[in-house]
């Protein structure tokens, strides 16, 4: 089953990224949690212009990618989990565990240094919340993320298999839990224990500081509440809050032109977790 999944890995992710992508999108459709401002057209066709420059750059910048270098780790005796020999299913537990805990981390600095933030704002700068805010980043967060993503593949040696189920649950959870979808309050309560929920992440895409440094997490919802920076609901309530950050807020600005050059344009100012607040709070 291993060899099947590696070797139908472009297949998978695909097939996943497109199925989970219409589900939510039809969800929306049904049963949106926020009403829609704007036309669908222009934030999709610019967000997904988004994910189709991401993709290439990637392969021409990288290559290999991580699911190829667990595999040379692993053939190379390289990393923690192959030094010390881990059994099967603890060492993929275990590597998901470690892989989503290196996301968390890296969202955290994105947020933290000035210069990161200006690469990474551009990903809340989206004046809605839905589904294709969970692929708009840009081109070059992806990179440097996919940099540390390889040096952590690298440390830790996990197995191959592990690597591809967490990028494919990152890239569906991430879509999930950016989506417009309205989910009961009950059924919420008990699946953020286990998932980063829309209703969780949507916080964190608040225009109020204090909120927009919240509720990190993108798969597993556990960090945030173990290292502090969990945030239950926001202040304004989901349909009543204003989402973005206090730049970059006309529709212009959500063309790809503009998200491009967004890390050059205006100060680092507002939401940087080490800058001083200014503004609104």
């Amino acid at each position: 089953m291993t060899d099947a999944l590696l070797t139908n890995e472009a297949a998978i992710r695909a097939a996943s990224f497109v199925g989970v992508l219409v589900v939510m999108a039809l969800w929306e459709v049904a049963a949106p949690r926020r009403r829609r401002e704007i036309p669908r057209l222009l934030r999709w066709s610019n967000n997904l212009g988004v994910v189709v420059l991401d993709t290439l750059l990637v392969r021409v910048t990288f290559p290999i990618i991580a699911v190829g270098l667990a595999l040379i780790a692993q053939d190379k005796g390289w990393g923690l989990f192959n030094i010390l020999d881990i059994p099967g299913w603890t060492a993929f537990i275990l590597a998901v565990l470690a892989l989503d805990l290196a996301i968390y981390l890296q969202h955290v600095m994105f947020h933290a240094v000035p210069t990161l933030w200006r690469l990474h704002r551009m990903h809340h700068a989206d004046l809605e919340f839905d589904v294709t805010t969970g692929l708009r980043f840009h081109p070059v967060e992806i990179l440097l993320s996919m940099g540390v993503k390889l040096m952590v593949v690298a440390a830790l040696g996990p197995p191959a298999v592990a690597v591809l189920v967490f990028e494919v649950l990152l890239n569906a959870t991430a879509m999930f839990n950016h989506s417009n979808i309205r989910i009961p309050k009950a059924i919420d309560r008990v699946l953020r224990l286990f998932v980063v929920t829309p209703d969780m992440h949507r916080v964190h895409h608040s225009i109020h500081p204090s909120e927009t440094n919240s509720n990190f997490g993108f798969n597993l919802p556990w960090w945030d509440r173990l290292l502090g920076t969990y945030k239950a609901q926001p202040r304004d309530g989901h349909r009543g809050m204003t989402i973005g950050i206090e730049q970059f807020r006309s529709r212009r600005d959500l063309w790809l032109d503009r998200m491009l050059i967004q890390p050059l344009r205006g100060p680092a100012s507002g939401y940087a977790i080490n800058r001083k607040r200014k503004g609104r709070e």
